[in-house]
């Protein structure tokens, strides 16, 4: 909080600032642990999915004590990665099924019952998952009401091309931003 204390009062313009979660709590998540291999118990609608939305709240409220607010946080860091991740990875899996639901029964309307003008974001992964993901999370009025826009990394993205992934996801759903949200090079080890 200091950190960003410090570079909002150094810009010369507002600072955006979005957040992204890595995991739920241990006692959320099938395989009891924060790290490895496994998503929230139960499925959307239930405690779990509940009580998951309701961090993203409190996460919010707390910050703002200390005047940090956020313009957008994605439902989930990698979602997919979930499935892959190494061991020690701390990750919740996704499909885009179930990050749909989750959006459309809990976090959506939690973030629209709460006092902050958040916005949400979806996928928050490779684009080599558009415009599937956006078609499932999308395609579901109830869930496209709540997301503003979908968060794209951009590690895989020699493997498919921009008009088979960004350009198509846009011409399907224009009216939903696509905004690069984390990108870094030297990632292989072997490059």
């Amino acid at each position: 909080i200091p950190l960003l204390r410090r570079a909002l009062a150094m810009s010369k313009r507002p600072l955006m600032l979005f957040a992204s979660p890595w995991t739920a709590p241990a006692w959320m998540r099938s395989n009891g642990d924060v790290r490895g291999k496994g998503s929230l118990k139960g499925h959307a609608g239930d405690k779990y999915h509940k009580a998951w939305a309701n961090y993203f709240i409190k996460f919010l409220d707390e910050y703002a004590k200390h005047n940090v607010t956020f313009w957008a946080v994605t439902a989930q860091n990698e979602p997919l990665a979930g499935l892959f991740t190494p061991p020690q990875a701390p990750t919740i899996a996704f499909t885009a099924a179930q990050q749909r639901d989750f959006i459309a029964q809990d976090l959506g309307p939690a973030l629209a019952n709460s006092p902050h003008r958040t916005r949400l974001l979806m996928l928050d992964d490779q684009r080599i998952h558009l415009p599937h993901w956006a078609k499932v999370v999308l395609g579901n009025a109830t869930a496209a009401r709540y997301v503003a826009g979908l968060a794209v990394h951009w590690y895989l993205d020699a493997i498919v091309p921009p008009g088979c992934s960004l350009e198509a996801t846009h011409k399907l759903f224009p009216d939903h931003f696509l905004l690069y949200t984390e990108a870094c090079t030297g990632f292989f080890m072997f490059r």
